[in-house]
């Protein structure tokens, strides 16, 4: 488990919060484990690799949505905030997880989504059934159409996932009538954050939760619920999943700051419980606001997992992170991959390379002050699967686009346990809800454990040093000179980091070799790599 360091400096003290330093594991629950035989992970699962993740060294958990839904965006699409859903275990599943993880010392967070919720949800069912102007119209944002007929959509919004942001109903009486704003997919139908109603209701989930023991929150698009007044048209329509695009209406509007602070007010009534917001926006003041002492704790920066990887790159998305929250005096947030983003042994490049690279940046991640968030799998060093067939695609994006793109399914191809043949133990099934390719035979659990340089056995080793080395200390970094194509920066409490992504071998600075993320021949660190020192 990682503990706080037992030398702090100024700035770190032992009555720090948990979450300040902490290694989170997200964990993309239809991905992870499947305990019941259906070829789709669940909680139960979860549970049952609870041993794992105690022996990988993570604090705490951070579980994707499990809520009801119909799961036409993979749980993000909510129909009932305050129940499991069958397909992952029920209310009784949680339950015993965080249990389990607690009896373990592992902290467990979940996944709200506060945004929009499912066409399947009670109040939009009652919205469709009344009438225009009604109250239960009102929780969330229908608008008369444009034109004399009121055939077009009230403005010009683009869809996240493709298409108009809004759909038109038909009223009771047979009539074509209003639209309803949907900034994802159809399905999910914007709240209206300016009824009271919504932010009440959504007052009650959070204190369900807690009251249940969970630890606290991953607010999905937290820089969204707040619509600006009129709903303007875009200057320019277009959009792409997942961009800092400070110009775009549908996002990161000034009211969205009162609804952090009444958040904030809830989880101050459970002193444990942390918040933690997906927040798109790219001034590093504007991106600071949210993490002021009276709305989120922490708030997702993912500038690392954007970086290309080249010295310049790295060193620029780390200066950028911690820039973002020096002002508000918060503890950034680091990340190379997650549920919606391509997996970072592809993403650089792939193949031996990729994976080479991959474990030289989770050196630097770990190396660096405030939370780090591990997606499963990445400790295995899984690539995406980008040639999955298309008659299993599941990402929204990939009908809304006209099978144009593909979408997000390549970053959530089930994780492989254990023997030589897919599902690899995933599942006692015969096949998982995405296919495992058969090559990740060598990419198991069972197989790294048993390998002392696998990548599953550096992530262990880096998670064990960074919490228990004093040299981890302190929430600030000086950087070194280093050789052309490499960085180095240096902690407070006596660590060094040095990544080579250069072309070739470099001389190590002077010190204590604890960790390299490839052998060390003469003190030279090869390409791709990183190393610690102390």
């Amino acid at each position: 488990m990682t503990q706080t360091p037992a030398s702090p400096v100024p700035g770190e003290t032992s009555t720090d919060p948990w979450w300040k330093t902490a290694v989170f594991y997200q964990v993309y629950p239809r991905s992870f484990a499947d305990s019941d035989g259906d070829g789709v992970g669940d909680l139960g699962g979860v549970r049952e690799k609870i041993g794992y993740l105690e022996l990988l060294g993570v604090d705490a958990l951070w579980i994707c949505p499990v809520m009801r839904s119909p799961q036409a965006d993979g749980g993000y699409d909510v129909s009932d905030p305050r129940d499991i859903d069958p397909l992952f275990g029920g209310l009784a599943a949680l339950d015993e997880l965080i249990a389990e993880a607690h009896d373990r010392e592992i902290k467990v967070t979940m996944d709200l989504v506060p945004n929009h919720t499912s066409v399947e949800h009670s109040w939009f069912v009652d919205a469709l059934a009344a009438a225009p102007g009604s109250p239960e119209r009102a929780r969330y944002i229908f608008r008369d159409g444009r034109g004399p007929d009121g055939a077009s959509p009230p403005n010009n919004w683009p869809s996240i996932f493709g298409g108009p942001a809004w759909t038109r109903v038909t009223e009771a009486d047979g009539s074509p009538g209003q639209w309803y704003l949907h900034i994802f997919a159809p399905e999910q139908p914007d709240l209206n954050w300016d009824n009271p109603e919504v932010a009440d209701d959504f007052e009650k989930t959070l204190r369900f939760w807690l009251d249940r023991g969970v630890d606290g929150f991953r607010i999905d698009v937290a820089h969204g619920m707040a619509k600006p007044e009129g709903l303007p048209d875009m200057a320019t329509v277009e959009t792409k999943m997942l961009v800092h695009d400070d110009d775009d209406p549908r996002f990161n509007n000034p009211g969205v700051h009162a609804i952090h602070r009444r958040i904030r007010t809830v989880l101050d009534d459970y002193p444990h419980a942390v918040s933690i917001g997906e927040v798109w926006v790219d001034d590093n003041v504007r991106f600071g606001e949210y993490v002021r002492p009276d709305e989120l704790h922490l708030a997702f920066n993912f500038r690392l997992a954007e970086a290309p990887f080249t010295a310049e790159g790295v060193r620029e998305a780390i200066t950028h992170s911690l820039d973002a929250v020096a002002a508000v005096a918060a503890p950034p947030t680091w990340t190379l991959s997650n549920h919606d983003i391509e997996r970072e042994v592809t993403r650089y490049g792939g193949g031996k390379a990729g994976v080479a690279r991959a474990r030289a940046m989770l050196m630097v991640e770990l190396a660096l002050p405030g939370a780090v968030f591990v997606y499963n799998g990445a400790e295995l060093g899984l690539p995406n699967v980008d040639d999955l067939p298309e008659d299993v695609l599941q990402d929204p994006v990939w009908e809304r686009t006209g099978h144009a793109e593909r979408g997000r399914d390549g970053c959530r191809v089930p994780l492989p346990w254990e023997g030589t043949t897919a599902p690899f133990g995933f599942t006692a099934g015969d096949t998982s809800w995405l296919p495992i390719p058969a090559d990740w035979a060598d990419r198991t659990v069972e197989a790294q454990l048993e390998t002392l340089h696998s990548t599953l056995s550096l992530y262990r080793l880096a998670i064990d040093l960074r919490g228990t080395r004093p040299e981890f200390a302190g929430d600030r970094l000086e950087w070194y000179g280093s050789p052309d194509g490499c960085l180095a920066f240096r902690r407070p409490g006596g660590l060094t980091c040095v990544l080579n992504a250069s072309d070739g071998p470099i001389q190590l600075p002077p010190g204590e070799v604890l960790l390299t993320s490839a052998p060390v021949v003469e003190d030279r660190l090869p390409p791709n790599a990183a190393a610690w020192l102390v």
